[in-house]
């Protein structure tokens, strides 16, 4: 009869070592993905109902002025009429309603308890690295290039912005992206702190720059 070493024990090969860790969200997580996707989505879809408007008003040859220009400086028609708004060739919130449906798939996934391996966190997460770089220039290119500010990009650009952080957080907790022990600390307490010193510098930026429109 032959015996089993301590050394064949030590070295047999484990059928779950090679197989990928798959890693699924909280339910927190999700409806957070959920509502961040479905704000996006909504100030996606208006824009692009107004600016087919636009576009028809001026086929027609008349004046169409979409409901959030409130004034001079929240004048989402300026906004929409501009260069900037078609990046891609294409009104910009049409990519919205594409990427903010895929980010409202993933909270539903999630929600269903669907786990995901790294390669599918991490692709999420330079998604979501692209939306917030993008609405970064939007954001340089409204204040300070076309001079108006639109209310419902604001809305897409504060969805972006919390999603982005908390998908950040959620890949250094679980190891998918490298980050020191301090760093996973943090984001395991205080992700919030993140999104909230990001959008309230963007608010500062938007109040300085009419400050005095905002004061008269």
């Amino acid at each position: 009869m032959s015996k089993t070493t301590v050394h064949d024990v030590s070295t047999a090969p484990d059928p779950a070592a090679d197989t990928p860790r798959a890693v699924g969200g909280s339910r927190a997580f999700a409806l957070l993905l959920l509502i961040t996707g479905a704000a996006g989505l909504l100030a996606a879809w208006v824009i692009t109902i107004d600016k087919f408007k636009l576009l028809e008003a001026k086929i027609a040859g008349t004046n169409f002025t979409p409901g959030c220009s409130l004034n001079p400086v929240v004048s989402c028609g300026s906004v929409m009429e501009s260069k900037q708004a078609a990046a891609f060739g294409f009104p910009n919130p049409l990519l919205g309603l594409v990427c903010y449906g895929i980010v409202i798939c993933v909270g539903m996934s999630l929600l269903a308890r669907a786990r995901f391996p790294r390669w599918y966190w991490l692709t999420f997460n330079f998604g979501t690295l692209f939306g917030v770089g993008f609405c970064t220039w939007l954001q340089f290119q409204s204040l300070y290039r076309i001079n108006a500010l639109c209310l419902w990009c604001s809305l897409a650009w504060v969805a972006t912005i919390v999603m982005f952080w908390y998908v950040t957080s959620f890949n250094v907790r679980n190891g998918f992206l490298p980050a020191p022990r301090p760093l996973k600390s943090f984001f395991g307490e205080f992700t919030w702190v993140v999104p909230v010193l990001h959008v309230g510098i963007i608010g500062m930026l938007i109040l300085t720059r009419w400050w005095d429109f905002w004061t008269s």
